[in-house]
């Protein structure tokens, strides 16, 4: 990859705890730029996104589970951000999405599949995100990206920027899955989807689970996004998140994984998400994603 269009998707309105959105800005802050830049990669600032529909604090998640919470405001910021990140890729660029809360997936899947018949996705993550309208506990679309993406779900959110399933469960890998709703457990079993525990990672190695990964997508796939979720990591590594589950991926684990990715050639398209440096301790978080961006940019590892 010789350029790279950064998108800041600064949306805070998939999950209940505000500041997510500020997070583009801590990257830029934690040197996300420069670090890209020192790999000889021209990087274009596309500046962020923001939904034109407003929504107060006080009135910010409100609703029962039953309610899928900002709704409008999700739809409208996912349109803009499929619309720039499908641009990016028509440009010859890729497309690294920098967020934000989870459902920005929607967006972000939404503009690559126009340019992928059968597009793969790595889900390097805590959570399944699998969950739609009926198996969600809480009604937070941040929860739902990966279901909304299979074509599972609320219709217009199915259907956001163009019709249809984004992508196949088939052509998914799960990686860091430590808190699964019965539901995303369902979903993940009568689909087949390749999924990695924490428990299969200590067992296994991340190098074993990359490489198993890539294995399982490169012969039916002919793009690999991948979606990070800095809460796929323990939360002593990467504090500033809004729904962190402890016993996750070490950065050292990370950063190797990371590596293979990049080694790999394989990998089309990028989300790094969820950092919130309202919870943040000196913005460590971020300075985290940062050196895990690095490292999928060609950083190579002391």
């Amino acid at each position: 990859m010789n350029r790279v269009d950064i998108i800041g998707a600064a949306t805070t309105f998939g999950q209940p705890r505000l500041g997510v959105d500020l997070g583009p800005d801590a990257l830029r802050y934690a040197n996300l730029i420069n670090e890209i830049e020192k790999l000889n990669i021209e990087v274009n600032d596309k500046g962020n996104i923001y939904s034109d529909i407003k929504v107060n604090v006080a009135e910010h998640s409100q609703g029962d589970a039953n309610t899928l919470k900002n709704y409008d405001q999700v739809m409208d910021f996912n349109e803009k951000l499929a619309k720039s990140v499908d641009e990016s890729i028509q440009q010859g660029s890729f497309p690294l999405i920098i967020g934000g809360d989870h459902s920005l997936a929607i967006g972000s899947l939404a503009g690559i599949s126009s340019h992928y018949e059968n597009l793969g996705v790595i889900w390097y993550d805590a959570h399944g995100d699998l969950n739609n309208s009926d198996t969600s506990p809480s009604g937070n679309i941040h929860g739902m990206p990966l279901a909304i993406s299979c074509g599972v779900g609320d219709e217009k959110l199915v259907n956001l920027y163009k019709d249809g399933p984004k992508v196949k469960p088939e052509n998914i890998v799960l990686i860091g899955m430590r808190d699964l709703d019965e539901g995303e457990k369902e979903y993940i079993s009568e689909n087949d989807i390749l999924t990695f525990t924490m428990t299969d990672i200590k067992e296994k190695g991340i190098s074993a689970v990359m490489r198993e990964s890539l294995e399982h997508l490169q012969d039916k796939t002919d793009g690999i996004h991948l979606s990070l979720d800095v809460d796929a990591l323990d939360p002593m590594e990467t504090p500033g998140t809004g729904t962190p589950v402890d016993g996750g991926l070490s950065l050292s684990e990370t950063l190797s994984a990371m590596t293979q990715l990049h080694d790999s050639n394989k990998i089309t398209s990028m989300d790094l998400v969820e950092v919130n440096p309202l919870l943040d301790d000196k913005n460590k978080t971020a300075q985290k994603a940062v050196s895990i961006a690095s490292a999928f940019f060609g950083k190579k590892q002391k």
